[in-house]
């Protein structure tokens, strides 16, 4: 008799699978491992995906990125800029073409002469 019973309640188990399938869950489930709380990012990602206004948030991203070249910084395209110059001519910046450099160092040879 137990046999039975338990065939029967598998069976209902694999009946009530596809139903459970096509709908989606409310919440997105935490789960606790070892101490510490991990998401469900897929589930996460699809609530996420869901948003009406995103082509909108992405167009306005596009455009930002698509800065005319002339309303750039100096630095994204390559140009010096005063704070740049002033960092690699030390505190020559403004009195000399030449930069600033560390004295050149003393070697000791260890042989005698």
């Amino acid at each position: 008799m137990k046999p039975w019973m338990s065939m029967t309640a598998g069976i209902g188990l694999l009946m009530t699978l596809p139903g459970a399938q096509g709908e989606e869950a409310p919440a997105c489930i935490e789960v606790i491992v070892g101490g510490y709380k991990t998401p469900d990012y897929h589930c996460l990602s699809r609530q996420m995906g869901n948003d009406p206004q995103a082509g909108a948030a992405a167009q306005h991203l596009q455009e930002g990125l698509n800065v005319p070249i002339d309303k750039r910084a100096p630095n994204s395209i390559g140009l010096a800029t005063p704070a740049a110059t002033g960092v690699r001519m030390g505190n020559t910046f403004g009195t000399s073409v030449k930069p600033q450099r560390p004295p050149a160092p003393v070697v000791n040879s260890p042989l005698p002469k």
